[in-house]
């Protein structure tokens, strides 16, 4: 009887330290541009078939025309080392939250100095330290959020078939 009830505890205490991958995986991006280094945190949305772009009628995952966290759970962040340009305007050195606005042509990508969020949920725009803009451009399809720093500055979002461009200098 002692060794089934310990083969039993064995299965059992396996099962408890299983886990299931989460659906929205974070990733952390770490690139130098030129002395300064840029670091991105972010959690990766997965398209699952949905609908990912589009208007709250077709009841799309991220609606055009309203702030989303650019990824998914806690608000992406991102760090410069330096003061920086992004898409010719200056942002001092610091971390900030990552939220943008998509559009179907271009997005709205916002720098805001509250870096600790969840979500969109307590998004305040008038924490917003810089909003630059980005075309969109035809992707191929990315099933799992992308958020990519190139060594020469290119910041790129790709998701669905989609993918938006700012830079830094």
């Amino acid at each position: 009887m002692k060794k089934y009830l310990v083969i039993l505890m064995s299965v059992l205490s396996f099962g408890a330290f299983a886990q299931k991958a989460p659906a929205s995986p974070p990733a952390v991006v770490i690139q130098k541009v030129g002395n300064t280094e840029v670091m991105v945190k972010y959690a990766k949305p997965s398209v699952k078939g949905r609908l990912v772009f589009g208007t709250k009628e077709q009841k799309a995952l991220v609606p055009y025309g309203e702030v989303w966290r650019t990824g998914a759970n806690d608000a992406t962040t991102i760090e410069f080392s330096n003061d920086v340009t992004i898409q010719g305007k200056p942002l001092a050195k610091g971390v900030y939250s990552l939220f943008s606005i998509p559009g179907t042509t271009e997005w709205t990508v916002i720098f805001n100095s509250d870096a600790k969020q969840w979500g969109a949920y307590t998004y305040k725009a008038e924490k917003d330290v810089l909003r630059v803009t980005g075309k969109v451009s035809e992707h191929a399809m990315t099933e799992q959020f992308n958020i990519s720093v190139s060594p020469q500055g290119q910041i790129s979002l790709d998701w669905d078939k989609s993918s938006v461009s700012i830079y830094v200098k």
